[in-house]
This record gives structure tokens, sequence and C-alpha cells, in this order.
């Protein structure tokens, strides 16, 4: 492996002060910094007056910025021209890279490295590791940066540039796709439930519990209901003792869950294999489909739809978020259109073969986003 110098960044780089003070009839673009490298961001406009800072600094194209209370945690990059002009609070340093000796790019692409956080947060000073951690400009100043040519230093940066516009491009032909077959599956379902016959929520999957009987000696997994159609989720075991006076329900696979605070907005599921044997508070709703009427898979994509969360969201009077409470009366009184049951099963297939597709598709994704991470440790192995 060929030898790169270590130079230290108060050699390459020298701060900049643009402050100005703030007018309260002024607007002021207001940015931030993303964590893990991922650079800066347009986070706001605001007003002098919806402001409390007395001062701002601003940026410019090729600038170099970092936050002094999350540097440790990646949240470093480079100004791009759409934020030109942006502002930022005195917690964001910011610097001008010595151009003959320094490529701004080089320099993002070294702080994307998880080793460079690491020494980052061996330097921060404060009262507790989360909030308080201020990576000062002198720290800044002292880290010392693998320096190869300039013409290197672009090279290597064109490269990962280009592994990062083919990982774009892979990410956008899976949401692509992914939007084709939603689509497609919105059609299906339209052509299915077309001229289809309403029928009750307490005909076709009514309530069912299964309250358990608490033994201060044991242990209760809880499940849990993601919004947005997001399915459920494993949560921490109650012991008997911390159950309390709370009462638990027992889920088993196939029951068609709702979550009764955040029903109307999507917090609805079924239960996998996986699932079974766990438990739901008084605030999971459970119900049973009718086989031989309907399948909780057809009932799920009816209430994810624009009409069925409509209809979840009468059944949900009150203001916004736990004041929103789906009732159970109203909930089996809701009506669902009831296709014959061959078709409802032919679309479950449907849906089963998109879930499949979306699950190859997250593999494909995880492996593309470490492309990048490897690259970066490939180049500056042992460098750091």
């Amino acid at each position: 492996m060929k030898k790169w110098p270590k130079i230290k960044l108060g050699e390459l780089l020298e701060q900049i002060d643009r402050t100005v003070r703030v007018d309260p009839e002024g607007s002021y673009r207001l940015l931030g910094v993303r964590l893990e490298g991922k650079g800066p961001f347009f986070r706001e406009m605001v007003t002098g007056t919806e402001t409390a800072a007395g001062r701002l600094n601003q940026v410019q194209t090729g600038d170099f910025i970092y936050s002094r209370l999350f540097a440790w945690r990646g949240a470093l990059g480079v100004i791009n021209d759409d934020l030109d002009g942006g502002f930022v609070s005195n917690e964001f340093p910011i610097f001008r890279v010595d151009a003959t000796r320094l490529d701004t790019g080089y320099l993002a692409r070294w702080f994307q490295l998880p080793a460079v956080w690491q020494k980052i947060e061996e330097k921060c000073t404060g009262s507790t590791p989360t909030t308080r951690n201020r990576f000062k400009e002198q720290f800044f100043f002292d880290l010392e940066i693998p320096l190869p040519q300039l013409s290197e230093q672009r090279a290597i940066v064109a490269q990962l540039d280009a592994l990062v516009e083919k990982t774009r491009q892979v990410e956008a032909h899976l949401d692509a796709v992914e939007r084709e077959a939603e689509h497609l599956l919105a059609l299906r379902f339209r052509d299915a439930i077309a001229d289809a016959p309403l029928m009750p929520m307490s005909k076709l999957a009514p309530l069912v519990r299964r309250e358990q009987i608490i033994d201060i000696n044991s242990n209760y997994p809880e499940l849990g209901i993601r919004s947005f159609g997001k399915g459920a989720f494993h949560k921490p075991s109650l012991s008997g003792g911390d159950v309390g006076t709370k009462r638990l329900y027992r889920i088993e696979s196939g029951d068609l869950l709702f979550s009764n605070v955040f029903a109307w907005e999507g917090a609805i599921a079924i239960a996998q294999a996986e699932d079974t044997g766990r438990f739901g508070s008084h605030r999971f709703i459970t119900c049973l489909a009718n086989p031989a009427i309907t399948t909780a898979e057809f009932l799920r994509y009816y209430f994810l739809t624009d009409e069925g969360l409509l209809k979840i969201g009468e059944a949900s009077p009150g203001g916004a978020g736990r004041n929103r409470t789906l009732g159970l009366e109203k909930l089996m009184a809701i009506e669902v259109p009831v296709p014959p049951l061959g078709i409802q099963q032919s679309f479950d297939c449907l849906q089963a073969e998109i879930a499949a597709l979306k699950a190859r598709h997250a593999s494909i994704r995880i492996a593309n986003a470490a492309l990048l991470p490897a690259a970066l440790e490939r180049i500056f192995a042992e460098r750091v």
C-alpha cells in the first residue's frame, strides 16, 4: 500500500467568519448537517423574529462545516451550490479549504469514515455524551488526514462519486419497480371490489379476546403495531409483577390487529407465525376473519386504502394522537366490499408475490448501501 503523508487539518483549512446580525424584518434560510457523513441540508426558512439567535453565520459553496454537538456522529460536510447563501448558528464552525493542496470532495469522503468519527469522539468535551459532546475547533485542526497528491485525491473522489451514482441508480430502479407493482395491486383491487356487496365487520371478522390470567412469576412478551401499514414488531417481555392491573390478550397467527389509538394512521397488521403467543394490551383490537367469507390479508389491504382509512378515521372520534380512539362497536359496524372468496384469494396471491419482491429488494438495498462504506474502508484502510 502506497504511503500517504498525514497532515494536520490546521495546515489545510482556515476558519471563516461571515457573521451577520439578525434583522427582525429579514428572512433566513437555515441549514443543518445530517449524521453519518450525509452532509448539510436545508432545514427551514425563518424570519428574524422566529429565531432566538442574535447572530447567524452565512455559508458559501465549497465551505466545510460541522456541528460541534454531533461531529462525533458524523455531522460534517461540504456546502453545495443548492445551499449557497444559507445560514447556520454559531454551533457550526465554517472553514475554507486550501484548494492547492486539498480537494473538498476528498475531505468530505474522509469524514464519512466511522473510524474518523471515533477519533472525534475521543476529543469531544461536555457533561453528557449524547447532547453536550462539543468538538472544539482546536481538536478539529489537530486531526491528521492522509494526503496523497491532489491529482490522486481527485481520482479517488471521481471513483467514489461514480460508485455513489451507480448505487443511486440501483435504488431508483428498485423504487420504480415497486411503484409499478403497487400500482398494479391497486388496479387489481379496484377491479376486485367493483360492484361487490358490502358486509359489516361484525360478520366478516368479529372481535376475539383471549384474556390471559397473569402469573406473577411468568413473563409476557408483547407485540406492537407500526403505523402506516408497516406491520407488527416485537416488544420486550413484561414480568407478571410489571403487568400489574393491566389486561393482556394472547395473539395468534392470522389475527387481524388494530391499534385503537393509531389505527387512523394505518396501525393495522396481521399477526404472523412468529407472533403467536405474544400479547397485546387493551389497546389492541383483535379480529378473526371468517374463512368462509373473507381473508385477513384482503381486509388489511382494504383498511389501508384511502377509503378504508377514511372509515377508520370516522370510527375514531376525538382530536389528534391518543385522543382519537377506535371504538369497538364502530369498527364492527364498518361495511367492507366483499367479492367472492376466490377473487380475494387470487388478490392475496398477488399481494404475497409483491411482498416477496420487496423482500428481495430489501436484501439488494442492504448490499447496495454497503458498497460506499466498503470502498471507503478499502481506500483508507490503515491510513486513518
